[in-house]
């Protein structure tokens, strides 16, 4: 085991820097959405499928 290890410690190191990464962006969205914010950036105001993701905000469209 002490072998495999120092011969690939580099790709450990790699593997776990992108692993920082991928959860440092996944809880950036949880904590946007939990806020209410929107994940893409340009909010939702233009998208055309923004009734689907939030539901309308419009009181006279409620079902």
């Amino acid at each position: 085991m002490p072998v495999w290890l120092s011969q690939n410690w580099g790709n450990i190191v790699v593997l776990g820097v992108i692993a920082l990464a991928v959860f440092a962006i996944v809880l950036s969205y949880v904590r946007k959405r939990k806020q209410g914010k929107s994940t893409c950036g340009c909010g939702c105001g233009q998208c055309a499928l923004r009734d689907a993701c939030h539901g309308s905000h419009d009181p006279k469209n409620k079902k």
